[in-house]
């Protein structure tokens, strides 16, 4: 899988490292307390798949440009704020095997962290007047904080159904892929067809990429590094769940609802209803709509001439729904 990676970045190498040195200066701040938060950040990065997107969009039209390095730290300071501020919602101490920031600097400091970088990436578009970029921005802040709301308030009832579980992960997880895939074509002047376009491809993208997430609660621990049953723990109602209990008869699905909603902590129940799904058909349904979205995205490359950038992102469709974490 890390061989997928680096042939994924090689059309946008270069970028990629002049990348780290802007999103850096992206956060820098006079505060030395922030700069300190803000170093830890740049060290414990991750894949910096998002920004990726931005730079191969980008070069579907032409070149990486200033424009695009400003709207792949946008995306970034974004993405990261939204991290921060989960890690404090979630009450997690972990981020990528590192300490969160409100683990090391206590809850406060990462609430404000959160908005510090939220505020960086409003700034960096109007402080260059990219009003575009703005726009897309403004409304992935949105969506993202309602699909995170619909979840809260969804959890709650366990009433999640297929429509309902693609408008949160629509919202949480695509919406922010698809504003990289449009700032990147944006960055070099798209028209309004094209920006929709590649904004409805990163849509497909990050539909496919959340269910394969999802997918992971199902497998075996010591391939992705992860607790299996961890979504079940936190009463999340994923697809190959959703789909197992509309399914079963009325008897399983009264005990297995009754095992996510009292027993979600009991080992053995949880281990259940993990074989349940895989037995009933759960994962193979799950699988099927997650390569459906990504065929989706695939046609949507069809028009844009062969470039190694096209390649690099058929490449990415690949490496969503075939990665191991």
């Amino acid at each position: 899988m890390a061989n997928i990676v680096e042939e994924i970045k090689k059309p946008i190498k270069e970028e990629m490292k002049l990348f780290e040195q802007k999103f850096y200066e992206s956060m820098q701040s006079n505060v030395p307390l922030l700069d300190k938060v803000t170093r830890f950040i740049v060290t414990t990065k991750g894949k910096q798949m998002r920004p990726m997107f931005v730079f191969l969009c980008a070069k579907l039209l032409g070149e990486v440009n200033e424009k695009s390095f400003r709207g792949a730290s946008m995306i970034e300071l974004i993405h990261t704020a939204t991290l921060v501020h989960d890690d404090v919602v979630d009450e997690s101490f972990k981020r990528r095997n590192f300490f969160s920031i409100n683990a090391l600097w206590k809850n406060k400091i990462a609430v404000l962290v959160g908005d510090y970088l939220l505020s960086k990436a409003v700034l960096l578009s109007t402080d260059n007047k990219d009003f575009d970029l703005l726009a897309v921005i403004s409304t992935t802040i949105r969506e993202m904080s309602e699909g995170e709301l619909l979840q809260l308030e969804k959890a709650r009832k366990l009433d999640i159904t297929e429509n309902v579980y693609f408008e949160i992960i629509r919202q949480k997880t695509a919406t922010l892929i698809a504003a990289c895939c449009e700032i990147g074509v944006l960055s070099n002047n798209a028209d309004e067809n094209t920006a929709r376009k590649m904004r409805e491809f990163g849509t497909l993208t990050g539909m496919a990429f959340q269910i394969k997430d999802d997918l992971f609660d199902f497998l075996t621990s010591n391939i992705i590094g992860k607790p299996v049953g961890i979504d079940i723990k936190e009463k999340k109602m994923t697809l190959p769940l959703i789909y197992s209990l509309k399914m079963a008869n009325e008897k399983d699905r009264k005990y297995y609802f009754n095992t996510i909603k009292r027993y979600n902590n009991d080992t053995k129940r949880v281990k259940e209803l993990i074989q349940f799904v895989k037995t009933s058909g759960g994962l193979d349904y799950a699988i099927g709509v997650m390569k459906d979205y990504q065929e989706k995205a695939k046609l949507l490359l069809a028009d844009f001439p062969d470039s190694e950038a096209k390649h690099s992102l058929h490449l990415m469709l690949d490496y969503v729904i075939e990665r191991k974490n």
